[in-house]
Protein backbone atom coordinates (compact mmCIF):
# COMPACT_ATOMS: atom_id res chain seq x y z
CA UNK A 1 0.00 0.00 0.00
CA UNK A 2 2.63 2.19 0.71
CA UNK A 3 4.67 1.65 -2.39
CA UNK A 4 1.26 2.25 -3.89
CA UNK A 5 0.76 5.89 -2.83
CA UNK A 6 4.58 6.48 -3.18
CA UNK A 7 4.03 5.55 -6.98
CA UNK A 8 0.84 7.95 -7.52
CA UNK A 9 2.87 10.20 -6.21
CA UNK A 10 5.54 9.79 -7.89
CA UNK A 11 3.54 9.66 -11.32
CA UNK A 12 1.78 12.83 -10.22
CA UNK A 13 5.08 14.45 -9.94
CA UNK A 14 6.34 13.12 -13.25
CA UNK A 15 3.39 14.29 -14.89
CA UNK A 16 3.75 17.97 -13.48
CA UNK A 17 6.74 18.28 -15.00
CA UNK A 18 5.92 17.30 -18.15
CA UNK A 19 3.21 20.58 -18.01
CA UNK A 20 5.91 22.27 -16.49
CA UNK A 21 8.67 21.78 -19.13
CA UNK A 22 5.96 22.05 -22.13
CA UNK A 23 4.77 25.79 -20.57
CA UNK A 24 8.68 26.33 -20.64
CA UNK A 25 9.19 24.89 -24.07
CA UNK A 26 5.82 27.53 -25.29
CA UNK A 27 7.99 30.46 -23.34
CA UNK A 28 5.17 30.53 -21.12
CA UNK A 29 2.23 31.17 -23.50
CA UNK A 30 0.61 27.89 -21.84
CA UNK A 31 -1.07 28.80 -18.58
CA UNK A 32 -0.04 28.08 -15.32
CA UNK A 33 -3.11 25.84 -14.53
CA UNK A 34 -2.08 22.69 -16.94
CA UNK A 35 1.17 21.55 -14.00
CA UNK A 36 -2.15 20.45 -11.61
CA UNK A 37 -4.20 19.45 -14.24
CA UNK A 38 -1.32 16.95 -15.88
CA UNK A 39 -0.43 16.16 -12.24
CA UNK A 40 -4.14 14.98 -11.34
CA UNK A 41 -4.21 13.55 -15.26
CA UNK A 42 -0.74 11.71 -14.41
CA UNK A 43 -2.34 10.32 -11.01
CA UNK A 44 -5.44 9.09 -12.43
CA UNK A 45 -3.69 7.72 -15.09
CA UNK A 46 -1.88 5.41 -13.10
CA UNK A 47 -4.42 4.70 -10.56
CA UNK A 48 -6.14 3.32 -13.92
CA UNK A 49 -3.24 1.38 -14.96
CA UNK A 50 -3.02 -0.39 -11.45
CA UNK A 51 -6.53 -1.04 -11.66
CA UNK A 52 -6.84 -3.11 -15.12
CA UNK A 53 -3.15 -4.98 -14.72
CA UNK A 54 -4.28 -6.00 -10.94
CA UNK A 55 -5.79 -9.51 -12.45
CA UNK A 56 -2.98 -10.25 -14.53
CA UNK A 57 -0.13 -8.89 -11.81
CA UNK A 58 -2.13 -11.75 -9.43
CA UNK A 59 -1.99 -14.60 -11.88
CA UNK A 60 1.93 -14.27 -12.46
CA UNK A 61 1.94 -14.81 -8.45
CA UNK A 62 0.11 -18.05 -8.94
CA UNK A 63 2.28 -21.24 -8.04
CA UNK A 64 1.90 -23.95 -11.12
CA UNK A 65 -0.65 -25.66 -11.37
CA UNK A 66 -3.30 -23.13 -10.31
CA UNK A 67 -6.45 -22.84 -12.76
CA UNK A 68 -8.40 -19.63 -12.64
CA UNK A 69 -12.15 -20.95 -12.63
CA UNK A 70 -14.07 -17.51 -12.52
CA UNK A 71 -13.82 -13.81 -12.45
CA UNK A 72 -15.79 -11.01 -11.50
CA UNK A 73 -16.42 -7.88 -13.33
CA UNK A 74 -18.93 -5.89 -11.62
CA UNK A 75 -20.01 -2.46 -13.29
CA UNK A 76 -19.13 0.41 -10.67
CA UNK A 77 -20.78 4.07 -10.66
CA UNK A 78 -18.24 5.54 -8.72
CA UNK A 79 -15.50 4.03 -11.95
CA UNK A 80 -17.82 5.34 -14.84
CA UNK A 81 -15.15 3.71 -17.24
CA UNK A 82 -15.88 0.21 -15.84
CA UNK A 83 -19.25 0.67 -18.04
CA UNK A 84 -17.81 0.38 -21.26
CA UNK A 85 -14.62 -1.43 -20.41
CA UNK A 86 -15.00 -3.64 -17.37
CA UNK A 87 -12.02 -4.66 -14.89
CA UNK A 88 -11.51 -7.66 -13.05
CA UNK A 89 -12.36 -7.18 -9.38
CA UNK A 90 -12.24 -10.76 -8.07
CA UNK A 91 -11.38 -14.53 -9.03
CA UNK A 92 -11.57 -17.86 -8.11
CA UNK A 93 -8.63 -20.23 -8.12
CA UNK A 94 -8.15 -23.74 -8.05
CA UNK A 95 -5.04 -25.61 -6.78
CA UNK A 96 -4.80 -28.60 -8.66
CA UNK A 97 -1.81 -29.80 -7.01
CA UNK A 98 -3.80 -30.38 -4.02
CA UNK A 99 -6.19 -32.80 -5.39
CA UNK A 100 -7.55 -35.95 -3.29
CA UNK A 101 -9.49 -38.43 -5.23
CA UNK A 102 -10.65 -41.50 -3.87
CA UNK A 103 -13.28 -43.71 -5.18
CA UNK A 104 -16.76 -44.77 -3.61
CA UNK A 105 -19.67 -46.89 -4.94
CA UNK A 106 -18.38 -46.62 -8.30
CA UNK A 107 -18.27 -42.80 -8.24
CA UNK A 108 -15.02 -41.24 -8.46
CA UNK A 109 -15.10 -37.84 -5.53
CA UNK A 110 -12.45 -35.71 -5.61
CA UNK A 111 -11.62 -32.95 -2.19
CA UNK A 112 -10.06 -29.68 -3.20
CA UNK A 113 -9.75 -26.09 -1.87
CA UNK A 114 -11.06 -22.95 -3.85
CA UNK A 115 -9.60 -20.09 -3.47
CA UNK A 116 -11.00 -16.67 -4.02
CA UNK A 117 -8.84 -13.38 -4.35
CA UNK A 118 -11.02 -9.94 -4.27
CA UNK A 119 -9.25 -6.49 -4.91
CA UNK A 120 -9.84 -3.85 -2.26
CA UNK A 121 -7.52 -2.06 -0.48
CA UNK A 122 -5.85 -4.69 0.73
CA UNK A 123 -6.32 -7.87 -1.05
CA UNK A 124 -8.39 -10.44 0.46
CA UNK A 125 -7.90 -14.59 0.04
CA UNK A 126 -10.91 -16.70 1.33
CA UNK A 127 -10.94 -20.23 0.79
CA UNK A 128 -13.21 -23.45 0.61
CA UNK A 129 -13.08 -26.69 0.49
CA UNK A 130 -15.25 -28.67 -1.84
CA UNK A 131 -16.29 -32.41 -2.94
CA UNK A 132 -16.70 -32.82 -6.35
CA UNK A 133 -18.60 -35.86 -7.93
CA UNK A 134 -16.62 -36.37 -11.19
CA UNK A 135 -19.78 -39.09 -11.97
CA UNK A 136 -22.36 -36.85 -11.07
CA UNK A 137 -20.79 -33.78 -11.60
CA UNK A 138 -22.60 -32.48 -7.75
CA UNK A 139 -20.45 -29.84 -5.93
CA UNK A 140 -20.73 -30.11 -2.42
CA UNK A 141 -19.23 -27.65 0.01
CA UNK A 142 -17.51 -28.44 2.68
CA UNK A 143 -17.61 -27.16 6.85
CA UNK A 144 -14.40 -26.01 8.09
CA UNK A 145 -14.67 -29.52 10.87
CA UNK A 146 -14.85 -31.37 7.27
CA UNK A 147 -18.74 -32.18 7.38
CA UNK A 148 -20.13 -31.76 3.96
CA UNK A 149 -23.27 -29.31 3.69
CA UNK A 150 -25.77 -31.29 1.59
CA UNK A 151 -28.06 -28.64 2.13
CA UNK A 152 -25.87 -26.23 -0.42
CA UNK A 153 -25.21 -29.03 -3.16
CA UNK A 154 -25.17 -27.38 -6.76
CA UNK A 155 -24.93 -29.55 -9.98
CA UNK A 156 -21.98 -27.90 -12.70
CA UNK A 157 -21.92 -28.16 -16.44
CA UNK A 158 -19.76 -30.73 -17.79
CA UNK A 159 -17.75 -28.78 -19.48
CA UNK A 160 -17.11 -26.43 -16.80
CA UNK A 161 -13.75 -24.67 -16.29
CA UNK A 162 -14.16 -26.31 -12.99
CA UNK A 163 -15.18 -29.81 -13.45
CA UNK A 164 -12.16 -29.91 -16.58
CA UNK A 165 -9.67 -28.98 -13.95
CA UNK A 166 -10.56 -31.19 -11.34
CA UNK A 167 -11.79 -34.14 -13.03
CA UNK A 168 -9.47 -34.41 -16.16
CA UNK A 169 -6.26 -33.92 -13.75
Amino acid sequence: MLWHIIAIAVSGLGAAGIALFLRVLSRKKLPRWIIPVFAGAGMLAYQVNFEYSWFELKQTQLPPGSIVVSTESPNQVWRPWTMVYPMINAFTVLDTNNLTEREQEGDTIVRFVLYRFEKQHIDQVTYQTYLLNCTTTELVPMTEAGEAQVNDIRTLEQDSTLMNGVCKN
